[in-house]
């Protein structure tokens, strides 16, 4: 039972450390050297372990949905919190993320979905890609479809446009992160989109 436990304890430190090689190189630039060296394990343990590298990536993000983003998703869902402090929390809780110096600059995600117009990724991954592409814009369609005060806003008859609109501006903070700027500059970014939300007629 010991031995069991530390192998699995092992393992995540290995599925962590690859989906910061996946994050920062994404998944065309990652070689095999740079994931089993930040792993710890050589290519044999790896394949037997995770399987190929399109297995590791697959693994390695959901791991990055399970540790890194779904956490975001509770500033959606407070009790008593207006509905605009709780979007723009949301957005600002996942900036944060995005400028982290202990992480990868910008957003795992979004990195590997800018390969796949190049062909170069496979059609497991691929697809995973794109099914967690259009999840983000769901999850905001269906809470102003649902929220209460998101009707009395009016917000619900464009439920998709905002979620599309807020989800680009996400996309972009991420690539502004990688790019260099500073988390400040991008405060009054998502201050101006949320102001937007209710001006609009």
């Amino acid at each position: 039972m010991a031995s069991g436990r530390k192998k699995a304890f092992r393992e995540s430190q290995a599925l962590e450390a690859a989906m910061h090689v996946f994050w920062s190189k994404g998944y065309v630039g990652a070689s095999l050297s740079a994931l089993t060296d930040s792993m710890g394990i050589n290519k044999p343990s790896m394949y037997s372990t995770f399987g190929n590298k399109e297995a590791l990536f697959i693994k390695a993000t959901s791991y990055y949905v399970e540790s890194q983003m779904k956490p975001h998703l509770q500033h959606l869902y407070q009790a008593n919190v207006p509905l605009l402090t709780r979007i723009e929390n949301y957005m600002l809780s996942i900036v944060s993320m995005q400028f982290n110096e202990e992480s990868p600059k910008g957003c795992y995600l979004v990195l590997c979905q800018s390969e796949l117009a190049g062909g170069e990724v496979p059609e497991a991954a691929s697809e995973l890609l794109q099914e967690l592409d259009d999840l983000p814009k769901v999850v905001i369609a269906d809470l102003l479809n649902s929220d209460s005060e998101a009707k009395q806003l009016g917000l619900d008859t464009r439920s998709n446009e905002i979620a599309l609109t807020l989800y680009t501006v996400l996309k972009g903070s991420a690539s502004m992160a990688r790019s260099g700027i500073a988390q400040e500059q991008m405060l009054p970014v998502v201050e101006n989109v949320i102001a937007g939300l209710v001006t609009r007629h």
